[in-house]
């Protein structure tokens, strides 16, 4: 058993603020050939994620902490669609349609967020790939 509470966050928040990315996967799939990816994936402001999409899946964002600012983009790095996820004001998640083109931009320091999409995982590809923001 693992459960997700504030020590297990906390931890993880530490280790996103040691890294040069200022972000950290804890893992909860045994291995990344597993069917479902199943993270807690903490979160600092600065860190860079490019927009991209997944092909093949959807992906699930569950904010259990802080703020997020959720941004879609269609083909041309246009901005579609955006939405902040707040626990505080209501918003606890948001659900990404495969091939979607998306990134997020952290709002508050130790934003934490429950990650599931399926597996098994594969890097993003460069054609999968838009840019930075």
């Amino acid at each position: 058993m693992e459960l997700i509470n504030e020590e297990l966050l906390d931890k993880v928040t530490g280790m996103a603020k040691e890294s040069p990315r200022l972000r950290m996967n804890w893992n909860f799939h045994k291995s990344l050939e597993a069917k479902a990816q199943r993270l807690v994936n903490a979160l600092e402001p600065g860190t860079v994620l490019p927009i991209h999409r997944h092909r093949h899946t959807a992906e699930t964002y569950i904010l259990l902490r802080g703020r997020i600012k959720v941004m879609f983009y269609d083909d041309n790095r246009n901005l579609t669609e955006e939405t902040t996820l707040d626990p505080a004001a209501g918003n606890y998640g948001i659900n990404i349609p495969e091939n979607q083109w998306h990134t997020l931009e952290v709002l508050e320091s130790g934003s934490v967020i429950l990650e599931v999409k399926e597996g098994p995982y594969s890097p993003i590809a460069p054609e999968d790939m838009l840019g930075t923001i």
